[in-house]
């Protein structure tokens, strides 16, 4: 019996889906009182590079550390591909940072896997991955869509990265996939974040807004600005939810990617 439950237990730190691929790492339940509220932090880690062309996973673990996050959303992560001399990079920052994990590969890439990530110090109740459309034949986008538990309610988490092109209509329709994901949900609580690669007043923001708030509109000081980390003059990285009041956002100061991290704290209602 004992055989058969540690296998159970393997079986279910990897799962393959029907679209993409994920894969989930557990630990042992938080015990720290949440009362409900979040904080959620958002991050396209450039496959660890930091500014300085230097892959460090330890400087991004330790940001996250530091930010006091529940859950972190990555975007261009790393799994055993050439560039990063075939390392793990979410295993590794996972471990660094002492938090669960969760993983949604899109694409193979130099013989590794590459894709989002989320990790977080909360319980994981599922996992999977959706691929979304690709019209105009570009680099495979997805979004990673996690139950996390607090508290006893079940929250939907969805991290991604969409289409870098000018061209609104892949970005629309993957805002519309997003909803579709929501709408499947239910009238639970729903954070998504990432790396959009839109502007708030784009077409695909103003999909988004028919459902989310957006945190940084709702509380945030400034412009938000995120990418180039020189000079930021974009604000592409986004955390947006439902069913949860935003309490306050921040762009956090960082060296450790060419986006800069952003951060929310929200209270779900």
């Amino acid at each position: 019996m004992r055989r058969l439950l540690l296998a159970s237990v393997l079986l279910a730190g990897m799962v393959t889906a029907l679209e993409g691929q994920q894969e989930r790492r557990e630990f042992p339940p938080t015990t720290a009182p949440l009362s409900r509220a979040l904080t959620v932090l958002t991050f396209n880690i450039h496959h660890a590079e930091d500014t300085d062309g230097k892959v460090d996973v330890g400087r991004i673990a330790k940001l996250i550390q530091n930010s006091q996050a529940d859950i972190v959303g990555l975007q261009e992560v790393d799994r055993g591909v050439e560039r990063t001399a075939r390392r793990d990079l979410l295993k590794e920052i996972a471990d660094h940072a002492g938090m669960r994990f969760a993983f949604g590969k899109n694409l193979d890439h130099q013989g590794g896997d590459y894709g989002n990530a989320l990790l977080t110090s909360l319980p994981i109740v599922s996992v999977g991955n959706k691929r979304l459309p690709n019209t105009g034949g570009g680099e495979q986008r997805g979004v990673l869509q996690v139950v996390v538990d607090v508290e006893g309610t079940q929250v939907l988490v969805l991290t991604t990265h969409l289409d870098h092109r000018k061209e609104d209509p892949q970005r629309v329709a993957s805002a519309d996939a997003i909803l579709d994901m929501v709408q499947a949900f239910g009238p639970g609580p729903v954070v998504a974040m990432g790396d959009f690669n839109d502007v708030p007043g784009s077409a695909t923001w103003t999909r988004l807004m028919t459902v989310f708030t957006d945190t940084w509109a709702a509380v945030g000081s400034g412009d938000g600005f995120s990418i180039p980390v020189e000079a930021p003059a974009k604000r592409i990285d986004w955390i947006l939810v439902r069913g949860a009041e935003p309490v306050s956002a921040e762009v956090l100061k960082s060296e450790a990617s060419d986006h800069l991290p952003v951060v929310a704290r929200v209270k779900l209602r």
